[in-house]
C-alpha cells in the first residue's frame, strides 16, 4: 500500500506493508532511529511519538493507520541547532542514563505538557491542576526507564511546565 504522512515536517510517500507498524515504518524505511523498539508490546513507552500533537506507542500504530497525519519523533522536536526547552533540561537535570528510554520520555513528555484536564491523582476533577511532580508521574507512567532515573526525569520536566 502507498501511504502519505508527514514527518518533523517533511511530507512523505511510502509503500509499506498494511501490517507494518508505525514504528518499523520510521526506523526501517525512513532511517529515524530516535524511536526505539523495547517491549514491542506498548508497555515500556520506548517508542513513543507525537501523532496530529497527540502521544502513541508508535508499535501499537499500524503505518497505514496514521496516512495523513503529522507525526513527530524525537529527531524533530529540536529547531535546526537550538534543542526543544526539554531536551536542554533532560541534560541540565542529568535526566538520562543508558538514554535508551530518552528518545520516547521526550516525546512523551512534550505531548503532556499539552494534555490539558485531570489525570488520576487530581483531587479536584473539575480543574485543571497544576504539574506538581505526583501529576507528572502519573502521567508519565507509561514510560518506564529501566536505569531509575525518574526523580531526574520529573524534575526536568517541572522545570519546562513552570
Amino acid at each position: 500500500m502507498e501511504i502519505t504522512l508527514q514527518v518533523n515536517g517533511v511530507p512523505h510517500t511510502v509503500d509499506t506493508d498494511p501490517r507494518m507498524s508505525l514504528l518499523d515504518l520510521l526506523r526501517e524505511r525512513l532511517g529515524l532511529a530516535g524511536a526505539k523498539k523495547g517491549c514491542d508490546h506498548g508497555q515500556c513507552g520506548a517508542c513513543t511519538v507525537l501523532i496530529d500533537g497527540r502521544r502513541a506507542n508508535s508499535c501499537l500504530a499500524l503505518a497505514v493507520a496514521v496516512e495523513g497525519s503529522a507525526v513527530t519523533t524525537v529527531e524533530g522536536l529540536a529547531d535546526g541547532d537550538e534543542l526543544h526547552p526539554l531536551q536542554a533540561a533532560f541534560i541540565e537535570h542529568d535526566a538520562f542514563q543508558c538514554g535508551y528510554c530518552t528518545p520516547g520520555q521526550l516525546c512523551s513528555a512534550a505531548g503532556m505538557l499539552g494534555e490539558p484536564g485531570p489525570s488520576a491523582v487530581t483531587d479536584d476533577i473539575l480543574l485543571d491542576p497544576d504539574l506538581t511532580p505526583e501529576e507528572i508521574r502519573e502521567r508519565m507512567s507509561g514510560n518506564l526507564c529501566r536505569c531509575g532515573a525518574y526523580v531526574n526525569i520529573v524534575s526536568a520536566i517541572a522545570e519546562v511546565a513552570r
